[in-house]
């Protein structure tokens, strides 16, 4: 079958899809509930996933990664999301904003430095942006970096990374850290931070999270950590440039994650509509749970073709994608949402325990409303551009 449709443009990523769905059902699938439920991170799976060659998806093949695109990565997150979207969570912060981010925004030194280690999985890598008082004012950060010699002295924290700690003792082995370095807001830098370097360290834990409970979050803190300046990704004070083309394709991969848990939510409340009988009939014959069916198909497939549009336009190694960006997400994170909170209603009780899924993806839908850039900062976001452009493409 030749997979040139919009969801599998080539041979190549219909047999991407294939693989990464045979994976997540056969190997994903049977752990979810228990590493949900336990607020831990299946590290094992996660190199197997390396041995899939999924951890460098975007990462040039002399560096140790696949080379594909933008669908590719789409393709993939849709589809671990659809079994376990915490495990997901982690994949995503490690292949895009740490894995591709160095792809994209280091020097040669450095990615021959970190990436094949981190597209195997041997290193497990993460970015740091937020802190406790800087979240989608990112610009008010307050970590800094001095320049002292032929080194830079870290101070700060940050908060709510994704792959902060491994376990929990454990920091993860790498991560971007984006860090002031002069007075103006814009003036920041990004910086190779790794484990065992004197003054970093692991904060708290962070657990009982409402959702992506299998992703592992934390605090991480810099006191005087002293980082070499070949550790310094692009130029002094210009960090801002990495971070925009950064989240273009962050937030293109959490649109695809919310792709993933509605579509496994339609299925599920489909299957079950069909065989639960009620007042002697399937409750697929009810008005009421046609709607819920209905809308939910409707409003899955249009984000399916809006995320999808806007993976074959974008392009990696530039920005200039941000309304769309911004908009795929905008629309999937609350359409997921919401399709999930419909498939609890249509399961019922059964619905509401963690046996049957749907109360699990619909806790973690929530964040991605949240992380990655809130709903309110994309309506920001959006209103002004389209108000700069003043015309729809």
């Amino acid at each position: 079958m030749s997979g040139t449709d919009l969801y599998n443009p080539t041979d190549e990523h219909q047999a991407l899809r294939r693989m990464v769905r045979d994976f997540a059902e056969r190997e994903l699938q049977p752990q979810a509930l228990e590493y949900d439920r336990d607020e831990k991170f299946n590290l094992g799976l996660f190199k197997a996933v390396g041995e899939l060659g999924l951890l460098g998806i975007t990462v040039d093949e002399r560096f140790g990664g696949s080379g594909m695109d933008p669908v590719a990565t789409v393709l993939v997150h849709e589809e671990l999301s659809a079994v376990d979207p915490g495990f997901c969570l982690a994949y995503l912060a490690h292949s895009m904003l740490f894995v591709n981010n160095l792809q994209h925004n280091g020097n040669d030194e450095q990615r021959a430095r970190f990436l094949p280690g981190s597209c195997s999985g041997e290193l497990i890598g993460g970015m740091c942006m937020s802190e406790p008082n800087a979240g989608t004012d990112v610009l008010g950060m307050a970590t800094t970096a001095r320049k002292d010699g032929d080194d830079y002295i870290l101070n700060g924290q940050k908060m709510w990374i994704t792959n902060g700690c491994i376990d929990d003792g454990t920091l993860g082995d790498v991560f971007l850290v984006y860090a002031r370095t002069g007075h103006a807001r814009t003036d920041l830098s990004l910086f190779l931070v790794e484990k065992g370097m004197p003054g970093f360290k692991l904060g708290q834990r962070i657990k009982d999270k409402l959702g992506m409970r299998a992703s592992p979050t934390a605090e991480l803190v810099f006191e005087d950590v002293r980082v070499p300046a070949r550790n310094l990704v692009g130029e002094e004070g210009q960090a801002m440039l990495h971070m925009m083309r950064n989240l273009e394709i962050e937030r293109l991969a959490l649109a695809a994650m919310s792709l993933g848990i509605a579509r496994r939510c339609v299925e599920i409340m489909n299957d079950y509509a069909t065989e639960r009988k009620s007042f002697g009939q399937p409750l697929r014959n009810f008005g009421q749970i046609q709607r819920h069916l209905a809308e939910s198909y409707a409003e899955f497939m249009a984000g399916r073709a809006y995320v999808y549009s806007t993976a074959a336009s974008l392009d990696l190694a530039s920005s200039g994608n941000r309304m769309d960006s911004d908009g795929v997400k905008l629309y999937c994170s609350t359409m997921a949402k919401n399709v999930a909170d419909r498939a609890i209603q249509v399961l019922g009780g059964y619905g509401y325990v963690g046996e049957y899924d749907v109360e699990r993806l619909w806790r973690d839908a929530k964040l991605l409303e949240i992380g990655g850039g809130t709903n309110e900062a994309h309506q920001k976001n959006i209103t002004r551009d389209i108000g700069q452009q003043r015309i729809i493409r």
